[in-house]
């Protein structure tokens, strides 16, 4: 085991409504599992109560600040506790997330696209579940063009919408030409180990998205969307693995918002 190097960089708080624990509760398990850091990155505020069931209340957003400013300070020189936010992507909501975002220093950055937020739903679904799938790419493409993210959270998350039906074979060509769309921006992508635990059980995205994400030189940022303490850094040694077996060399992190990187290999080691 060598020195700690690794940051949790997707991890939630009570705020959203659907997470449990403070702060310091995610920092502790952080600290335990041999972390560097942790990156708060609780879902954003949106406009007009979009998706308001499942995320803070635009007034809450100072609050959000200040319960990571202090999970920061009560674990200074144990764990580097970081501010960073979840944005969620749809056409039309750039000029407020720009907004957002520029209200205080963020570290980590990461864009999202809920396939199953009520609201997306009934704005995008129209019964076709082909046509839903090529909509949740070409929207996965146009929020890394948006320049408004650093990482694209989850990025195959919409194979959870009937797993009995994925075809990733099928959808491959889609996956590709956003793909090459993203590559093109220079943005990563999450390796979310959460994904082992929804209905169609592998990591997000799959070893097959995994593989063409490292041909187009598109960078890695491992997240374990924890809503719960237990969950920091949960199966970081597994997601190593499948990155490895994908060709990356090394994963990635943000902090005030630029790329830094660590050898997949020194990573594990650093790994309680």
């Amino acid at each position: 085991m060598s020195e700690p190097l690794l940051y949790e960089s997707h991890c939630h708080t009570p705020l959203c409504k659907h997470a449990v624990g403070a702060p310091e509760d995610y920092a502790l398990v952080a600290q335990q599992r041999g972390l560097k850091g942790i990156i708060f990155t609780c879902h954003c505020p949106l406009p007009d109560n979009f998706g308001a069931d499942v995320r803070m209340a635009p007034e809450q957003f100072e609050t959000y600040v200040e319960m990571v400013a202090q999970a920061r300070a009560a674990f200074a020189g144990k764990v580097d506790v970081r501010l960073g936010v979840e944005s969620d992507f749809y056409p039309g909501v750039e000029p407020w997330l720009e907004k957002l975002h520029a209200r205080v220093p963020l570290h980590h950055v990461l864009g999202s696209v809920h396939y199953q937020m009520r609201d997306y739903r009934a704005r995008y679904y129209r019964g076709d579940f082909a046509a839903y799938q090529e909509l949740y790419f070409e929207h996965l493409a146009l929020s890394a063009e948006s320049g408004l993210f650093d990482t694209l959270a989850h990025p195959d998350l919409i194979k959870n919408e009937a797993p009995s039906r994925w075809d990733f074979t099928a959808v491959r060509p889609l996956l590709e030409r956003a793909l090459d769309r993203i590559a093109d921006t220079g943005v990563a992508m999450e390796l979310n180990t959460s994904g082992l635990l929804k209905s169609l059980p592998e990591m997000n995205p799959s070893p097959g998205q995994l593989a063409l994400m490292c041909e187009r030189g598109i960078p890695v940022v491992l997240g374990a969307d924890a809503h719960i303490p237990a969950r920091v850094a949960a199966d970081y040694g597994a997601a190593l693995d499948l990155l490895a077996a994908a060709g990356y060399r090394e994963v990635s992190f943000f902090l005030e918002r630029k790329r830094q990187t660590v050898p997949i290999e020194a990573a594990r080691a650093s790994l309680r």
